[in-house]
């Protein structure tokens, strides 16, 4: 057993590592981001440090994003890969340390009576019991210590990106929400709208009726009502599209009808971000983290593929007891042990090892090209979050002038229609007009909450990054 423990601790001692030397590549970014100094993010917090049931106001939004994220099947399967890795990540593992096999075994062997001369039949019995070392690689060149960083950095590549997906379930959540908010909002809209065509159209129909009018007006009327009933079927249509992906990505029923939700134009809805500096991505971002992983993961293949060109060194190990008679078997007397190494250096491979190393290379600088442009790509969408930021309050804004000018557009057109300075043409442009720059105003709206969803999540979300296997 001495010599058991003797060749552990040898395994544990010996190796070197033949990877390259690691550094973090430079990201290839501004140090800041632009706009950063937004009004609309004036008084925010970190985004690490909000969580998504802080950040969504809305109750309802918050218990469906609670559903998805218990019963989405996409990010159930993401976490059945973390699964995986990290039993692969635990087998690789196990290779670095020496197994321990136990054993017993007894046999009765027994000859034939020899009809020449008469011999007598020999039984002979055996016994034995043993604790042995199966054959086990010595890491002197770090080869299976290189495999094993690989499998790990593998592993937590793998929940990285599950806490990516996680982060891309809870914004697609929010999006067909305020999606199907704006749709029943705008259904609404042209419900209204609707109603005031018809009472046009029975009123100019009673005028054509008594001579005040022409067909023109009653026509032009009808016109109007069909174009509103044509925008409220495609808004209808909108929101159950909208529905049936919300439910998708839920998982499970939804309740019909949804619960009242806080309304659209309420921006106190969503909370306030501070964007940070752009070197902050580099932990915040789980792709990022992902990236950064997978890149780790061929450093270290490139040392388990320099590790082929030195010799592989195996050794085994065997001890126990053996007799001819089972009593007495555990005893000094009986003691035996076996003790082996081999070493094995191949001399001629035609290039088989070098080309190992080549395409070790090749895949580290494929992954660092790939981590830095997941880094740029999150430069991007942080920048394109905080100038919607801006640009999306001055554009609600100036819709909301818009709105109120039509308005008071078409009570002037209906004004001088009811006195005969201008045709009914008039009062039903000024009616259109109004109908559709409340619908613009209705998608903006929605589309700045969404906006504002995704710089949460471009800025890495409100979940810490994971801890190791």
């Amino acid at each position: 057993m001495k010599r058991v423990a003797t060749i552990v601790g040898l395994a544990v001692l010996t190796g070197c590592n033949l990877a390259p030397t690691y550094s973090t590549p430079p990201p290839a970014v501004p140090e800041r981001f632009p706009h950063a100094t937004a009004t609309a993010l004036e008084g925010g917090a970190p985004a690490t440090q909000i969580t998504w049931e802080a950040f969504f106001q809305d109750p309802a939004l918050r218990e469906l994003i609670a559903q998805a994220l218990d019963n989405n099947r996409d990010l159930g399967a993401a976490t059945a890969r973390i699964a995986q890795a990290r039993a692969q990540f635990r087998i690789q593992q196990s290779q670095r340390l020496p197994g321990l096999d136990a054993g017993a075994s007894g046999q009765r062997l027994r000859t034939p009576l020899s009809a020449a001369d008469g011999a007598p039949r020999i039984t002979v019995d055996s016994y034995a019991v043993q604790v042995a070392i199966p054959t086990f690689e010595l890491d002197f060149w770090g080869r299976v210590a290189n495999l094993s960083e690989s499998a790990r950095r593998q592993y937590l590549a793998t929940v990285e990106a599950q806490q990516a997906f996680r982060l891309s379930l809870i914004a697609n959540v929010a999006a067909a929400y305020y999606a199907v908010r704006a749709s029943e909002e705008g259904i609404v809209l042209a419900q209204r709208s609707l109603d005031s065509r018809r009472e046009t159209l029975e009123l100019a129909q009673l005028r054509m009726d008594v001579g005040l009018t022409s067909s023109v007006d009653f026509h032009q009327s009808y016109v109007l009502v069909t174009q509103a009933q044509t925008q409220l079927a495609q808004l209808q249509r909108n929101r159950e599209q909208a529905l049936h992906l919300l439910q998708w990505l839920v998982g499970v029923p939804l309740p019909d009808p949804l619960p009242p939700g806080t309304p659209v134009g309420d921006a106190r809805q969503l909370a306030a971000l501070a964007p940070g500096l752009p070197s902050a991505l580099l932990e915040n971002r789980p792709d990022i983290r992902m990236a950064e992983h997978r890149l780790l993961a061929a450093n270290a293949n490139i040392g388990a593929a320099r590790a082929l060109y030195f010799p592989t060194i195996a050794l085994t190990a065997n001890t126990g007891y053996a007799s001819g008679e089972l009593s007495g078997l555990v005893s000094d007397s009986n003691r035996v042990w076996s003790f082996g190494a081999g070493v094995l250096l191949p001399l001629l491979d035609w290039g088989r090892r070098r080309a190992q190393v080549d395409m070790a290379r090749g895949e580290r600088d494929e992954r660092e090209m790939s981590y830095q442009s997941t880094v740029q790509n999150a430069f991007r969408e942080v920048a394109d979050g905080l100038s919607a930021a801006q640009r999306n309050a001055e554009q609600i804004l100036a819709q909301e002038k818009a709105v109120e000018v039509q308005g008071a557009l078409v009570i002037t057109a209906q004004d001088r229609y009811e006195v005969g300075l201008t045709p009914y043409l008039e009062v039903l442009d000024a009616e259109r007009g109004r109908f559709a720059a409340e619908q613009t105003l209705l998608q903006l709206r929605a589309g700045a909450l969404q906006d504002r969803v995704n710089l949460y999540t471009a800025l890495g979300g409100g979940d810490l990054p994971p801890s190791g296997p």
